[in-house]
């Protein structure tokens, strides 16, 4: 029996990429956002989410993409790592996908920026080529932990 995932597909630098539903605690729009002083260059700020304080990163500067605009399809992705939660900024959020994990391929070497070990795998749906990011690894480092 092959097991799959669901996925939820997101823009960046348009760039299509994507993080386990099961991680994801909500999709929201982009709201206020309080800077922190001496935090790290990909660290926005704070924001409040039905009253808890989120860490916010700029995940296109996390993952050295090239910068864009906000617009009105920006979005943040709430993660949920171990005990605390991180907000993501990404440009849209497209779609929510199942894959079966056979699916899923190797990294080989892509045309992207993104440090190859925050990606979990590649996968290729319809005509998209949509890389699966691996969240453990991008925050493994964070000092903003709550």
């Amino acid at each position: 029996m092959h097991m799959s995932t669901q996925m939820v597909v997101f823009k960046l630098s348009n760039e299509d990429f994507a993080v386990e539903v099961s991680s994801v605690e909500a999709i929201i729009k982009l709201q206020a956002i309080t800077k922190v002083p001496h935090a790290q260059p990909h660290v926005v700020g704070v924001t409040n989410l039905r009253g808890n304080i989120v860490p916010v990163i700029d995940l296109k500067k996390r993952l050295s993409l090239p910068a864009t605009d906000n617009s009105i399809d920006t979005r943040i992705i709430v993660a949920l790592l171990q005990e605390s939660k991180v907000g993501m900024v990404v440009d849209a959020v497209s779609q929510v996908i199942e894959i079966d994990d056979a699916q899923i391929e190797d990294t080989p070497q892509l045309s992207t920026n993104v440090d190859s070990s925050f990606i979990r795998g590649i996968v290729k749906i319809e005509n998209l080529l949509v890389i699966m990011l691996d969240l453990a690894k991008i925050f493994s480092d964070e000092k903003i932990k709550n």
